[in-house]
């Protein structure tokens, strides 16, 4: 049993002083003070106590004797020291005795002061202390005779803190899109007018006043499906002198309406369904003449038309405009008041309808800075007949808020009486003064 400890012994003490021979320069012992030496018995223990808690557990399970860790074999692993114990078992003239230095000593430590003195013959310069520098060092704390027991001060428990981010995310606003648009204008104009005889609606040449509203409300998503809304308000009144039957009469009268789906064919054009209808505010008279040419639904106009629409863009964007080729288009008449049937082509009935085609047109071309054009045609026939008309208005802005306005409108409607003169066409004509709003 001696021998086999003893064998165990040598092997870890030899493999653990070629790692410290490896690392230490060939001296003389030097002397250390007591920090140093502390320092490095401690080192020396937690290495130690490393290396017995890494053992193969499998290892001590299949030995025939358990093996456990043993804090005897503590010098071997310390720094290289000077003990008295192996000089002095070794020069003692009988083991016998029974002195400090061997009283309590076992196999193990016997085995270990055995090692240590062939090392001290052989390698004295790796000798780095003393058991006496050992002794003057003393332990930790030498005035502790009890535990030490901390008085810990009790405090409510604190929320952790969250870390602050170093980059903090700012709200980002995400509106929704709006693909409507709405625009205006209005004005408000004195004018010189000119009617012919024969005009559909009655009226004749005078000094007036005409008040105008256009709003628009279009819809477009950007990836090919457009709406449009325009809706046209016009009213004006003229006194006469050589009228004595009427203290005043409309000289300009209608409401409009045009509306327009378009889905995309090309780059600029749509396939269009357009809804046109119009009729006017108020009763239509001539000069000295009581009786009524139109009224309010008296007529009533509406056009569905199916076809396509061409969108015009030239003279780097100074003329716009659509144009609109209804193929196949449907329209419907009607006449509120019984006595203007007849005159309107109808005969006995308040309704007509039929079918036929359509072209519309809506331009508007900016001329100069100072001057615009603005011209809209329709043209509908059933290869019966065919209605024509033809707005034209030459607008000059004299400063930002009074402009003058020139507006020309030939008109061409076979279902109505021929004209011993002017045949089928019509004509008006006024120009103007006054105040214009944009919004």
């Amino acid at each position: 049993m001696k021998k086999r400890i003893s064998l165990i012994v040598v092997v870890i003490f030899t493999l653990s002083l070629y790692a410290m021979a490896q690392r230490q320069k060939t001296k003389t012992t030097v002397n250390v003070d007591t920090m140093a030496t502390v320092n490095a018995y401690l080192d020396s223990l937690l290495t130690f106590r490393k290396q017995q808690m890494s053992a193969d557990k499998a290892e001590y399970a299949n030995a025939d004797v358990a093996l456990k860790p043993d804090g005897r074999f503590y010098r071997l692993f310390a720094p290289l020291t000077f003990y008295h114990s192996p000089a002095y078992r070794s020069l003692a003239l009988s083991n016998d005795g029974d002195s400090s230095a061997t009283a309590g000593k076992d196999d193990v430590a016997e085995a270990v002061d055995d090692v240590l003195m062939v090392v001290y013959l052989n390698r004295p310069d790796l000798v780095s202390g003393t058991e006496s520098i050992l002794k003057k060092t003393g332990s930790v704390r030498d005035d502790l005779d009890r535990p030490v027991k901390n008085d810990v001060a009790m405090s409510k428990a604190v929320e952790p803190v969250p870390d602050t981010p170093d980059i903090i995310p700012q709200g980002l606003v995400i509106q929704k899109p709006n693909f409507w648009t709405f625009k205006g204008d209005g004005n408000m104009q004195l004018m010189q007018n000119f009617v012919s005889d024969n005009w559909y609606k009655g009226g004749e040449s005078n000094y007036s006043m005409v008040g105008q509203v256009t709003l628009s409300a279009n819809y477009n998503n950007k990836s090919g499906l457009q709406l449009e809304n325009i809706l046209e308000l016009k009213l004006g009144f003229q006194t006469s002198p050589s009228d004595t039957v009427h203290k005043f009469k409309t000289n300009n009268d209608l409401i409009r309406y045009t509306g327009r789906l378009g889905l995309q064919a090309s780059k600029k054009w749509y396939y269009t369904l357009q809804l046109l209808a119009y009729t006017q505010f108020t009763r239509g008279y001539k000069s000295n003449d009581k009786k009524v040419y139109s009224d309010f639904m008296s007529p009533f106009n509406l056009n569905l038309g199916l076809g396509m629409t061409y969108n015009v863009s030239a003279f780097n964007g100074k003329l716009m405009g659509k144009v609109n080729l209804s193929p196949f288009s449907y329209n419907w008449k009607y006449i509120d008041r019984t006595e203007l049937c007849s005159y309107y082509g109808i005969g006995d009935h308040h309704s007509m309808d039929d079918f036929g085609s359509q072209i519309t047109s809506e331009i508007e071309w900016k001329l100069s800075d100072v001057l615009k054009w603005k011209s809209r045609f329709y043209f509908y026939t059933t290869y019966s007949r065919a209605e024509m008309e033809w707005e034209n208005t030459f607008q000059m802005n004299i400063s930002r808020y009074i402009t003058t306005n020139v507006f020309l409108y030939p008109r061409f409607d076979d279902s109505v009486g021929r004209d011993r003169d002017l045949g089928y066409w019509q004509f008006r004509e006024y120009c103007s003064l006054g105040l214009a709003y944009a919004f």
